[in-house]
């Protein structure tokens, strides 16, 4: 029999729902921006498709899961280990799809003559295709093994018990602290931030001696360039920052958990932490819209297409039938 939902536990769904909202309909506003908009069909802006349909996930499929995990159903243990997997995949595609965009905007200030032949549609969407594949394997890690089964099979043991392993499903139930802290963190979070910090500190840098060098009259297109990619880089890296300051909280906790486990976290943070990685899946369509004049113009060309004039157009069409009726 389900236990009745506490008043906190209501607290919690109704704000994951609210991030849900967000999410979903900002990111699918994201991809739709860039299908039909011919600017923004670039290679950075591919990269930001793949980021944009994680968030879209995290919203659709990881949020879901995490209210259920949320209410500790009784599963069995691969059950609620699959339900927990999928946050896991999301977080390192959207890590490596942040990279890919680094790479991408470092390339486009490094070789701008020899961009285009060097970073082809074909060459983006292979980059695509294997970020995704080493985020499936690596948030697929722990249903290889790397997970708490063999402690929760002698804790059965120790209490006599020999039957199919049935736990109240929780996220640190089944995941393994060593793996979310020495493999997660230490390999494939941390050194892909600090890698990408240094490349955008390098792109700035590149940037600036091009605007800071002498130009005569009839050299206005490289000031043009280099002055719109600074615009770019600054957004993006925007995006960066948000996401470092949305996920690192929670790996700083999970390290804590494991390099001390008689400190006791208060659960008030735990939570915060997790609002904060699922809050910044809703955060970048914002950064974009605000940022990024192409996707600006794009969103407001959806707008004005498909929903502003639509409207209008829908009444204009009802009034003309009733004034000929």
């Amino acid at each position: 029999m389900a236990h009745p939902i506490s008043a906190f536990q209501a607290a919690y769904i109704s704000i994951e729902v609210l991030i849900a909202l967000v999410s979903v309909p900002g990111n699918i506003l994201v991809i739709w921006a860039v299908k039909m908009n011919q600017a923004l069909r670039d290679a950075t802006f591919c990269f930001i498709v793949s980021l944009a349909v994680a968030d879209v996930a995290v919203g659709a499929l990881v949020i879901p899961l995490a209210i259920i995990i949320n209410i500790g159903p009784q599963t069995e243990f691969y059950t609620c280990l699959m339900v927990a997997c999928p946050v896991l995949i999301l977080t390192e595609s959207s890590i490596l799809a942040l990279l890919a965009i680094a790479v991408d905007r470092y390339l486009r200030v490094k070789i701008p003559v020899r961009y285009k032949s060097v970073v082809t549609p074909r060459r983006a969407a292979v980059a695509i295709a294997c970020c995704w594949i080493v985020s499936f394997l690596v948030g697929l890690t722990p249903m290889f093994g790397w997970n708490n089964l063999n402690k929760m099979q002698r804790t059965q043991e120790l209490n006599g018990s020999h039957a199919e392993v049935i736990i109240t499903c929780q996220f640190e139930t089944v995941i393994s602290m060593e793996y979310m802290v020495y493999f997660n963190f230490f390999v494939w979070v941390l050194p892909p931030l600090l890698l990408m910090l240094l490349i955008y500190l390098e792109v700035f840098n590149l940037i600036r001696k091009q605007l800071n060098k002498k130009v005569s009259s009839s050299s206005n297109d490289p000031q043009k360039y280099y002055g719109k990619e600074l615009k770019i880089a600054k957004s993006l890296a925007l995006v960066l920052f948000l996401f470092a300051l949305s996920w690192l909280p929670l790996h700083v906790l999970n390290c804590i958990t494991l390099f001390c486990p008689s400190c006791q976290t208060p659960h008030i943070l735990t939570y915060i932490a997790i609002f904060l990685t699922h809050g910044n899946s809703a955060m970048n369509p914002i950064v974009y819209a605000f940022r990024i004049k192409k996707f600006r113009t794009a969103f407001l060309q959806i707008w004005n297409q498909y929903f502003c004039c639509k409207t209008n157009k829908n009444t204009t069409s009802s009034t003309t039938a009733e004034a000929g009726n």
